[in-house]
């Protein structure tokens, strides 16, 4: 893929996100906890789900927004008990990169350690949305390495809006849309993602907490 190409991607991903966000209609309820919902609905990307994840969480944009940010040697590895190394491939443009993600083994080592390759666009808009868009690509210095699974992000990504009137606090969408790979039970990948979303905020509710007593 040439730089116009990861650009395009990128930038579809963030127009389906966006989408995600405003289309009310399919969504199931299937975990709740403190304030996070956690829904579903059959992908239109490939033959599983999407999940959607949404909570108010205490903290402004920027901070939320800094322990989010895709970035190596970021916040997100030390607090993400998802993300245990996160690799810069290429930086595309100011806004787009490719980049690795590498994940630990999960549900009690039935999901093997796994990596992904994505292009990521954050985008940030006029009302004070930050965004971080991400979908599986391919790239030569990237082939599936021994010891990893190769997984594929489908659009999936983290939309930080804020909330008038309340400066310290911010709506969190996320959305995760992703094909494991190997030959994993449907039941476990079902299981797996509403639970370890809700982990995701309660660890990021903490990440943030802790960016504020510094």
């Amino acid at each position: 893929m040439d730089y116009m190409d990861y650009q395009n991607t990128a930038n579809a991903v963030g127009d389906c996100l966006l989408s995600y966000t405003k289309d009310e209609s399919g969504w199931k309820v299937c975990k709740k906890s403190n304030d996070v919902i956690v829904s579903w609905r059959p992908s239109t990307e490939f033959p599983g789900n999407v999940y959607k994840g949404e909570s108010v969480v205490k903290g402004s944009p920027e901070k939320v927004w800094e322990c989010l940010k895709p970035v190596p040697n970021g916040l997100r590895v030390k607090w993400d008990n998802n993300v245990k190394k996160f690799e810069l491939v290429e930086q595309v443009t100011e806004n787009v990169t490719v980049c690795r993600t590498v994940t630990p083994s999960a549900a009690m080592g039935i999901i093997a350690p796994r990596d992904f390759v994505d292009v990521i666009l954050v985008k940030q808009y006029e009302d004070g949305t930050i965004t971080s868009n991400a979908t599986h690509v391919s790239h030569p210095s990237c082939p599936p390495q021994s010891g990893y699974v190769r997984g594929f992000n489908h659009p999936c990504g983290c939309i930080c809006v804020p909330i008038s009137g309340e400066p310290n606090k911010t709506q969190l969408f996320s959305f995760f849309q992703t094909d494991l790979g190997g030959f994993l039970p449907r039941s476990v990948v079902d299981s797996f993602f509403p639970s370890s979303m809700v982990e995701f905020y309660s660890n990021l509710a903490k990440a943030i907490k802790s960016l504020k007593d510094h």
